[in-house]
């Protein structure tokens, strides 16, 4: 049996195409496996703990050994029981829309979250960087009102980063559909891509 995370990162619900293709997936992964189990994490919903100065200030006192109160412990322990969460998965869905064209903030803080030395990534001896988090499947639903072409660095910070982020943790089998353009085009050709890129989903869900 494995355990997917389902990390939705888009407060539109039904209305959201990313969540509209990561469900498609999902429904047919789980018709297809089901004694697998699915854990969906909303991050719009989610409670999640703030990384400001009482959570930078607790994870260097800890992570460097140096004196700490309870109140840092705590505050830290909150910290690794997010990253414990998402490393405890086997495989990964996510659905991430693009905002102004990056990621949405809340997607932003969940990764400022997880992203941590000695948890998630490690240096390495010769001053690189080797991901923790090995042999994980991922599937990224990504949408976006325009319509970008590979390649185009100047305005797609959102595809190349998640691929950036997931890399650095040590993700290598990293899936991906593409809905595009949701609002640049007319309803039918928006449909159309919507349409497409769900039964692209549901197949790809076949070799998740």
């Amino acid at each position: 049996m494995s355990k997917i995370l389902y990390i939705k990162a888009s407060p539109m619900g039904e209305l959201s195409l990313s969540i509209a293709a990561a469900d498609a997936f999902i429904d047919a992964y789980t018709e297809a496996n089901p004694d697998d189990s699915v854990q969906t994490l909303d991050l719009f919903a989610a409670a999640l703990p703030e990384f400001n100065f009482a959570a930078a200030s607790a994870k260097y006192k800890i992570m460097h050994g140096k004196e700490h109160s309870q109140v840092d412990k705590g505050v830290w322990e909150g910290i690794v029981a997010v990253i414990d969460e998402f490393k405890a998965a086997d495989k990964y869905v996510f659905a991430v829309p693009m905002w102004n064209f990056s990621i949405p903030w809340r997607l932003k803080q969940y990764i400022d979250i997880i992203v941590q030395p000695g948890l998630t990534f490690a240096a390495t001896e010769d001053g690189g960087y080797d991901g923790l988090v090995k042999d994980k499947p991922v599937f990224v639903a990504y949408a976006r009102g325009g319509e970008y072409p590979p390649g185009d660095g100047a305005f797609d910070h959102q595809k190349p980063y998640i691929e950036l982020i997931l890399g650095f943790m040590g993700f290598e089998d990293i899936r991906a559909v593409v809905i595009e353009p949701t609002l640049a085009a007319d309803p039918d050709t928006a449909n159309e891509r919507r349409a497409a890129a769900v039964e692209k989903a549901r197949k790809m869900a076949a070799e998740f």
